[in-house]
């Protein structure tokens, strides 16, 4: 009975330092889309809000950014907000 303690002390020391000593996965703060997702520098500009004549109705379109926190490295994580709603065609 020992003997198969100490071989499973044994194996969860072995398991630990393998878990440890593997290589950390570099983060990739990238988009594949940077109009959506944007990582550092400053407040992406906001454009003016458009609208879409969509045949019956017309759209009003607003984008805005913000902040939506920081990458472990300090950088600012930029997200685009879209915002919809039906307006009176002119």
């Amino acid at each position: 009975m020992n003997k198969i303690c100490v071989l499973c002390a044994y194996a969860a020391v072995a398991v630990v330092l393998a878990g440890c000593g593997a290589a950390t996965v570099n983060p990739n703060y990238t988009s594949a889309n940077p109009e959506f997702l944007r990582i550092g520098g400053e407040t992406p500009g906001n454009k003016e809000p458009e609208i879409l004549n969509l045949g019956s109705y017309c759209l009003q379109v607003t984008d805005k950014w913000k902040n939506d926190g920081k990458t472990p490295d300090g950088q600012a994580i930029w997200t685009k907000d879209t915002y919809r709603k039906v307006t009176p065609c002119r």
